[in-house]
C-alpha cells in the first residue's frame, strides 16, 4: 500500500510540474493529504441519503391472523358493535375486510368479518356452550340464517329470485342487492348469477345430490342455456308464422327490424322485447344456434325458415313480379316507379290478415297474394339504377332473366299513360304517371 502510495505522490508531483505550479510551502503534498479526500469521498458515497421515491412507499399492511375463529370472543363482539354503529346492521358483505379504523380492535385489521363470525367453526368455539351469548348476539341483529350452508343460502335467493321475475335466468353478473327487501337479509351479497353458472357448468352444490337437482327442477331451472334460446328462437317463428305476419305462405320471412311489441297478448311475456329479426338475419349469416346442430337446421326448414338469406328471397319476389308483369303487358318489362302489386279490389282489412275475403271475382286474380303490396316499380328502379341484385356470382343469370322479360334499362323519360292491370276486363285501371 505505501509503494502505490509512494507512485501516486509522484505522478501528482509530475503533474504539478508540468503545469508550472510552484511546489514549496504554499504546496506541500503529503501521502495523508492526497488519501484523505478520497476518504472523504467515499464516505460521502456511502452515506447518501434516501431517494424520495423510498420515503414515499407506505409500509405493508400487517398479515391477518391466521385463525381469526381464534381470537377472544370479547373482541368480537367490539368488532360486531363498531360494524353495527358505523353501517346500521349486521348484513355483513361477505367479501368485507375489517379496514384498520379506531373503532375496531387493532387484532381484528384486516380480517375477513363475514367469513369468520358466520361460520359453523365459530359458533362452535364461542356460542354452542355458552348460551347466554345467544341473547346478547340478538341483540345486536346477529343474522343465524347466516349460519347454515351455502347451499340453502343460494336456493333461498332462488327461490325469492323466481317470485319477483317469473323465472331463474339469472344473468352471470347477478349479485343479490344490499339491503334489498325483496331478499331476505342473509342472502344480500350473494353472488346468485356466478352460484347459477357454476351449477350448470361444473355441477357445484348438485354432484351427487339428485334431491338437489329436484329442487332446481321444480324452479324450472334451465340446464342448458344453448338449448334453451334456441327453443325460444323456434317458439317466436312458429307464432310469428301462427299470427300470418309474414307476406309469403312458402317461405317465412321476418324483416330485419322486427321486434315482439311490449305488452302483446298475441305474443307471451317471455318473448315480449325480442329482437326477432336480427336474431333470423344472425342464424343466417353467423349460424347461430344451428352451427355443427344439423337437427336444428332441420327443425328450421321445416317451420319454413330461409336460410339463403332475406336478399336471395327479395329478388325471388321481383322476378316472379316482373313476369307476371311482362306477361300482361307483352312481354315488355317497363314499370311505373310508383307501382306497388294490387290486390284484388273490395278485398277487406281482414283478408289482408288472412282471416277471409268479402270479394267474389268472376276470373282469377293474375298476382298471388304473397306478393301483393310489393312495391315491383321501386324495386326495379334500384335495378336499374343501383344495380340491386345484380351483385355476386349470380349477377350476370339475373340479368339474363330481366332481358327475357323485356326489362328496359333505359327506359324513355316524361309522361305517358300505363295501364297497370293489364287486358282483362274490369283491370283496366289506366293513369297517368312518370318514372
Amino acid at each position: 500500500m505505501r509503494g502505490r502510495g509512494n507512485t501516486v505522490l509522484q505522478l501528482l508531483v509530475a503533474l504539478t510540474s508540468r503545469s508550472c505550479l510552484p511546489i514549496g510551502n504554499s504546496l506541500s503534498l503529503s501521502t495523508t493529504q492526497i488519501t484523505r479526500p478520497l476518504s472523504s469521498i467515499a464516505t460521502q458515497v456511502t452515506r447518501r441519503p434516501p431517494s424520495s421515491s423510498s420515503r414515499l412507499v407506505a409500509p405493508p399492511p400487517p398479515a391477518p391472523i391466521t385463525d381469526p375463529i381464534s381470537l377472544p370472543y370479547e373482541t368480537a363482539i367490539q368488532t360486531l358493535k363498531a360494524y353495527k354503529s358505523l353501517h346500521g346492521d349486521l348484513a355483513i358483505p361477505r367479501r368485507y375486510i375489517i379496514p384498520p379504523l379506531p373503532q375496531y380492535p387493532p387484532e381484528w385489521h384486516y380480517t375477513p368479518l363475514a367469513k369468520t363470525i358466520y361460520s359453523l367453526k365459530w359458533w362452535k368455539r364461542h356460542i354452542s356452550s355458552h348460551p347466554p351469548r345467544v341473547s346478547q348476539l340478538n341483540s345486536l341483529g346477529f343474522l343465524w340464517e347466516r349460519l347454515q350452508p351455502e347451499w340453502n343460502l343460494v336456493l333461498e335467493a332462488l327461490v325469492y329470485f323466481h317470485a319477483a321475475h317469473g323465472h331463474v335466468l339469472v344473468p352471470s353478473s347477478f349479485v343479490v342487492p344490499q339491503n334489498s327487501p325483496s331478499y331476505p337479509p342473509a342472502t344480500w351479497g350473494i353472488k346468485l348469477g356466478c352460484a347459477v353458472t357454476r351449477i350448470r357448468s361444473r355441477h357445484d352444490f348438485i354432484r351427487g345430490r339428485g334431491d338437489r337437482m329436484d329442487q332446481l327442477n321444480g324452479l324450472g331451472f334451465v340446464w342448458d342455456w344453448n338449448e334453451y334460446r334456441f327453443q325460444l328462437f323456434v317458439d317466436a317463428l312458429k307464432n310469428y308464422a301462427r299470427l300470418g305476419l309474414s307476406r309469403d305462405e312458402r317461405v317465412l320471412r321476418v324483416p330485419i327490424e322486427f321486434v315482439v311489441p311490449e305488452g302483446s297478448k298475441e305474443w307471451r311475456e317471455e318473448l315480449w322485447g325480442y329482437p326477432l329479426g336480427v336474431k333470423c338475419d344472425a342464424v343466417r349469416m353467423k349460424g347461430v344456434y344451428v352451427k355443427n346442430y344439423p337437427e336444428r337446421r332441420r327443425v328450421l326448414k321445416e317451420i319454413g325458415f330461409w336460410f339463403g338469406g332475406n336478399s336471395n328471397l327479395g329478388w325471388l319476389e321481383v322476378v316472379h313480379a316482373a313476369a307476371i308483369y311482362s306477361k300482361m303487358h307483352g312481354k315488355r318489362l317497363c314499370v311505373p316507379t310508383n307501382f306497388v302489386v294490387p290486390a284484388p279490389p273490395g278485398m277487406s282489412d281482414a283478408k289482408r290478415h288472412g282471416q277471409g275475403c268479402c270479394c267474389d271475382l268472376e276470373w282469377p286474380w293474375p298476382w298471388p297474394e304473397q306478393l301483393w303490396g310489393l312495391p315491383l316499380g321501386q324495386r326495379l328502379r334500384d335495378v336499374r339504377l343501383k344495380g340491386r341484385y345484380l351483385t355476386g356470382q349470380l349477377a350476370a343469370s339475373r340479368r339474363a332473366q330481366l332481358d327475357a322479360l323485356g326489362f328496359e334499362w333505359n327506359p324513355k323519360r316524361g309522361r305517358r299513360k300505363r295501364c297497370l292491370g293489364g287486358g282483362e276486363p274490369g283491370l283496366q285501371e289506366c293513369c297517368t304517371v312518370s318514372d
